[in-house]
């Protein structure tokens, strides 16, 4: 199994950044990719960009580019989100998830972190 543990949500002005980390633990020289997604109040889960673990390779879809940033530290086995120019519709509750292969569905999922947009 892969443990993951997000943290770094909180309340963020409107133009603000704000970075989110994912811990990962447990068996992760199975880990192919990760991905990030977001779930706001009344809608659907959103998914917001993927890195691979071993090449480091990023996709981002259209709505996030630009603005989402992924990276990695193997060393740490830390994925993060930094996002910036944050704008309405960024509130929502941001969760990292795994996946073994690159067909694969993502499999095992963190906690939650809350991103709240203050107005």
């Amino acid at each position: 199994q892969v443990q993951l543990v997000e943290s770094g949500g909180g309340l963020v002005q409107a133009g603000g950044s704000l970075r989110l980390s994912c811990a990962a633990s447990g068996r992760i020289f199975s880990m192919y990719k990760m991905g990030w997604f977001r779930q706001a109040p009344g809608k659907e889960r959103e998914f917001v960009g993927r890195i691979t673990w071993s090449s480091g390779s990023i996709y981002y879809p259209d709505s996030v580019k630009g603005r989402f940033t992924i990276s990695r530290d193997n060393a740490k086995n830390v994925v993060y989100l930094q996002m910036s120019s944050l704008q309405p519709g960024v509130t929502a509750v941001y969760y990292c998830a795994e996946a073994m292969s690159a067909a694969a569905k993502y499999d095992y999922w963190g906690q939650g972190a809350q991103v709240t947009l203050s107005v």
